[in-house]
């Protein structure tokens, strides 16, 4: 019996085990987490950190019948294509991978070949220590905002915009410390939409499978509070991002498997955040991507790594027009361009939690559309649940799927909003964020739910009486219907917030409004439902 080893036994791994067995291989398995929630799935798995690549190496050539390394939703890559190469199976070379790998090599290998992204300075764990805040090496560099990452993680881990002198050496050692290597990279802002798109690279042509639009808020921090597939935009802006991906994808030589780009459409046309050589994690490349489409995408790239046709991604992709922009005139076509076209819309969206530990979690049953409903562990009795600064802190996400782009949306942000997360009452980091306090490199974060203006804050005066609507104690104070586009975190507006609040506390205590309210503003269901808990 024929196999592949997969690198990764985590979630967004799964597709790929089970496509590999779908596809009569038998799936071996490696990963340095033996409680991994997919380790289960595999035909045979080995405990190995995956980037211990000279050890996986190793222990792939004792695997009978190896046709295929792969790996999907994680940064490791270029232990894929050195066991690749090692073995003499299918894959982007080594080098490659490395250059999709390390932000730095990635920018290098951008400004050489003329494809536009942001100017940049490397920052090593050295130079802090050595220069103690005071080298030419962590001066500002560019114009606030700017950026500051490691140059080698993902799920936006140590990533943040910095807005002033204060916030550029704690982003500093968040970026290095985030780093394998010990190393950040800081970069220019890029200001415009935020797309992801994926792509399979074989026998010389690039396949787009899977364009979504990013949402990402919450700065300094840069949270995707969702992705919608496909994304919505002109046909010149689709081609011109489409175009500069593949220059990308070209300029750091992915030739024989899977890419996928954050990019960006600015005021100066297309801009690559980066570009991995690898499927994409987030849910897109395994989930929404096959439910907009019909295709499954893990499928066509474990077959190409195994050297076989991928028979349904050549039978329906549609070519694309090569336009790149003004930015990159005279470039020449990298690749023959196509896309797998999307006929349905998918929708992820993800729920947020404030700070504090949970108590009791309130989920709701499953709407039309609705695909997968997805908690973190974190989300149980006890857990300690957080604001993200991070992709790996949200508390889960919804997945739907629709022909009607706005049913998918909508059944999507409905169920976040039907999510209830109580939390337990006299906790510390609850207690600081009704405080409203933020760290000095964290200006105005977390955020709070609502804002209002102060003169209609001060018009609540008075006491919600024992058992009383709270939404009818605050629409008698002032026009809350002026802030009805206001939505928290969790698509809820300020009047149906309320009555959430009103459904899951018909008996309470009475309290001063104004407090109430103070506590409403910061953190809508959640922190009113807590305040209201402290009173008991």
């Amino acid at each position: 019996m024929d196999s592949v080893l997969i690198l990764g036994a985590g979630l967004m791994q799964g597709p790929a085990i089970s496509s590999a067995k779908e596809l009569g291989y038998k799936a071996y398995v490696v990963d340095a987490d033996e409680n991994a929630v997919c380790v289960k799935n595999a035909d045979v798995f080995k405990k190995i950190d995956l980037k211990a690549k000279e050890e996986i190496a190793e222990y792939a050539k004792t695997i009978p019948s190896l046709k295929a390394v792969f790996t999907a939703g994680t940064d490791f890559s270029a232990s894929v294509s050195y066991v690749s190469e090692a073995l003499g199976l299918i894959s982007h070379s080594f080098e490659a991978a490395c250059n999709a790998s390390n932000k730095i090599l990635m920018r290098g290998c951008f400004s050489k070949a003329g494809v536009p992204s942001p100017k940049f300075l490397k920052v090593s764990k050295d130079d802090l220590s050595e220069s103690e805040g005071a080298s030419n090496n962590i001066k500002v560099p560019f114009d606030f905002p700017f950026v500051v990452k490691p140059c080698d993680n993902m799920g936006g881990r140590g990533c943040r915009m910095v807005r002033s002198e204060e916030e550029y050496l704690p982003a500093l050692i968040a970026g290095v410390n985030n780093s394998r290597s010990g190393t950040a990279i800081v970069e220019e802002y890029m200001d415009g939409p935020e797309y992801s798109i994926d792509a399979l690279v074989y026998n010389g042509i690039f396949t787009v499978t899977g364009f979504a639009v990013r949402h990402i808020k919450y700065p300094p921090y840069f949270i995707e509070v969702g992705h919608t597939m496909p994304a919505v935009l002109s046909q010149k802006e689709h081609d011109e991002l489409i175009s500069v991906f593949a220059l990308g994808a070209k300029a750091l030589g992915l030739s024989s498997g899977a890419a996928k780009a954050d990019i960006k459409y600015t005021k100066n046309g297309p801009m690559i955040g980066e570009i991995a050589g690898r499927l994409s994690g987030g849910y897109m490349s395994g989930w929404t991507f096959p439910y907009a489409s019909d295709l499954n995408l893990t499928k066509q790239g474990l077959l190409i790594a195994s050297g076989k046709e991928p028979s349904d991604l050549v039978n329906r992709r549609k070519p694309v027009t090569f336009n790149p922009g003004p930015q990159c005139q005279g470039n020449e076509k990298p690749y023959e361009l196509f896309e797998i076209p999307c006929t349905k819309t998918s929708a992820e969206r993800a729920w947020i939690s404030i700070p504090g530990t949970v108590e009791e979690v309130n989920l709701p049953s499953k709407k039309e559309y609705v695909e997968d409903f997805l908690p973190r562990a974190t989300v149980s009795l006890g857990g300690k649940v957080d604001f993200p600064r991070n992709n790996v802190q949200k508390c889960g996400n919804v997945i739907t799927r629709a022909l009607k782009r706005e049913d998918a949306v909508n059944a999507a942000e409905t169920t976040v909003s039907d999510i209830f997360i109580r939390l337990k009452a006299n906790d510390a980091a609850t207690e600081k964020f009704l405080a409203g306090s933020s760290e000095k490199d964290e200006e105005s974060f977390p955020p709070s739910a609502f804002t209002v203006s102060e003169s209609d804050f001060e018009k609540i005066s008075g006491t919600i009486g024992e058992n009383e609507s709270f939404l009818s104690a605050i629409s008698g104070c002032f026009d809350i219907e002026k802030y009805e586009s206001l939505l928290d975190w969790n698509y809820l507006s300020m009047k149906d917030a309320l009555k959430k609040v009103d459904k899951i506390l018909p008996e309470h205590k009475s309290c001063e409004k104004k407090e109430f309210f103070r506590a409403f503003l910061r953190g809508s269901v959640q922190l009113s439902v807590y305040f209201m808990d402290k009173l008991k």
